[in-house]
């Protein structure tokens, strides 16, 4: 690296950790840091975060690339910000403290809330507008939740001294030091509130969730300018150049660009997310409509259907049940069996996603005999992840979406036994790149396109590379009978 190159510091908020990575102009990742912070879990199915951890978090492993840039020789010209999306913070708008903890994407407490919504007839409306579905899983309850809990917290919202944010929303004001209240078309596509074909907040949909229009951001293209940051921060200014919810920013980071293209990404939860380019699909089986990115003006669209749990039920094995010392022990542990040997683990410890959307349902482990160990558990949990991606491919592909492959990334796609099994279970290719942190190369490549660097999308497409290829080897017959097992566990546990 010549000492007049230059790099870009992807900032990955993520669920359970902050996340900071230097790229160089050509996507090469230079350097990382993380730092994990606490879950909080106060009731059955509620998950919050404090805010000053994240912001805390985010900050610590910002300073330290940015010093580590200036090591290399390579500093820092532009900022990208990719984020666990529908996680709700609200603060106050002179302070900039959060008036109460982020209310997690995960979190189940307002499931009564859409039940009622949904009872009195504004499904068919907040689908068409929003593209998602009546789900605790978005922000629009998490915000009415907070205003309506805290005291004196809705008076101040419709008077204008409160802010509401997704994650990146809440990092841009920090960062510009209160300066910036906006957030992105992606993140604000999955906030129930936004209407996804008319590009803007949806006064219809803010009155059904009574949340007041005074608190919500302004939305921006995911590749434009976000502010500078305060000096004192990072040492110096630097331009905020591009913004994307983590599933977009990874259907970015993965190159797929062209409608049909489809990624799966794998951290605490899975999330696969099928580019169906300028038009805007409506999915018979109950996928969610969303915004894959929004660039120089152009809206394009996706289909998206979510798992809550994949890589938690993982870090469940390792700190709830110790029965494993690290995640990566989970691969040795199922290739030593030559079988499942009929044991099924449904992950539904805070719900089930698409295409079910049970928020009700809660976990459970069938096939248990006095045989049952430590290995059959973790083998159990990885099936479970590829046993969900099927579902959600099967739901993708039952609404008009032609597969060919699917190109995978996050946590987990360094395990290759998941990887040869998922390729057996779905018949398809699974294609994982030598870049796995597609969420923060995706906000990088934003931020390059922002910059001038990059002169289009297919500029940025040419930064993919393949690591390796997995073709599915299981003969038919064995898969139909594994999934079979599957789904007779999924139909026990909704009943």
């Amino acid at each position: 690296m010549t000492k007049t190159s230059k790099s870009i510091l992807a900032i990955d908020q993520g669920t359970t950790s902050s996340r900071a990575i230097l790229f160089s102009q050509s996507g090469t990742s230079l350097a990382q840091q993380n730092q994990e912070f606490e879950q909080i879990f106060p009731n059955d199915g509620w998950v919050e975060h404090r805010a000053e951890d994240i912001w805390q978090s985010t900050l610590a492993m910002s300073r330290a690339m940015m010093a580590r840039a200036d090591e290399m020789g390579a500093p820092v010209m532009g900022i990208g910000i990719t984020n666990q999306r529908e996680t709700v913070v609200i603060w106050d708008r002179h302070t900039g403290e959060a008036i109460y903890n982020a209310i997690v994407w995960q979190d189940r407490r307002t499931a009564g809330i859409c039940e009622d919504l949904a009872a009195q007839g504004h499904l068919e409306r907040v689908s068409a507008a929003s593209g998602l579905l009546l789900d605790p899983y978005f922000s629009a309850t998490k915000v009415a939740w907070i205003l309506d809990n805290v005291e004196g917290a809705r008076a101040k919202a419709e008077a204008g001294d409160l802010c509401f944010g997704t994650i990146d929303s809440f990092l841009i004001w920090r960062l510009t030091g209160g300066k910036a209240h906006l957030t992105d078309a992606t993140n604000a596509s999955r906030t129930n509130l936004y209407n996804i074909e008319q590009g803007c907040w949806d006064a219809d949909l803010c009155a059904i969730f009574n949340v007041p229009a005074a608190i919500l951001p302004e939305v921006q293209d995911c590749a434009s300018h976000f502010g500078d940051t305060d000096p004192s921060l990072l040492g110096r200014s630097l331009p905020i150049l591009g913004v994307a919810g983590d599933q977009q920013a990874a259907t970015i980071g993965q190159a797929c660009f062209k409608a049909g293209d489809i990624k799966s990404t794998y951290g605490t939860g899975c999330f696969m997310l099928a580019n169906t380019g300028t038009k805007r699909l409506h999915s018979r089986h109950k996928l969610l409509s969303t915004i894959a990115y929004q660039i120089g003006g152009e809206t394009i669209f996706g289909l998206e259907g979510s798992i809550f749990i994949s890589g938690a039920i993982i870090q469940w094995l390792r700190d709830g049940l110790q029965i494993l010392d690290h995640a990566k022990d989970s691969e040795p542990m199922a290739m030593s069996l030559s079988s499942n040997e009929g044991v099924y683990m449904v992950p539904a410890l805070t719900g089930l996603g698409a295409p079910h959307w049970a928020p009700h349902a809660r976990g459970a482990i069938y096939g248990i005999t006095r045989d049952t160990g430590p290995a059959h558990f973790a083998r159990a949990a990885l099936e479970s992840v590829a046993y969900q991606t099927y579902d959600l491919l099967k739901a993708v592909e039952g609404d008009g979406m032609q597969v060919n492959g699917v190109k995978v990334d996050g946590g987990m796609v360094a395990n290759n036994w998941l990887m040869q099994f998922m390729s057996d279970i779905l018949a398809q290719r699974i294609d994982r790149p030598v870049v796995q942190e597609t969420t923060a190369l995706g906000v990088a490549m934003l931020a390059m396109l922002q910059d001038g660097q990059a002169a289009s999308l297919s500029d940025m497409a040419k930064m993919w590379q393949l690591d390796e290829s997995f073709s599915p080897q299981m003969a038919l017959n064995d898969r139909d009978t594994l999934l079979a097992g599957w789904h007779k566990a999924i139909d026990r546990t909704l009943s």
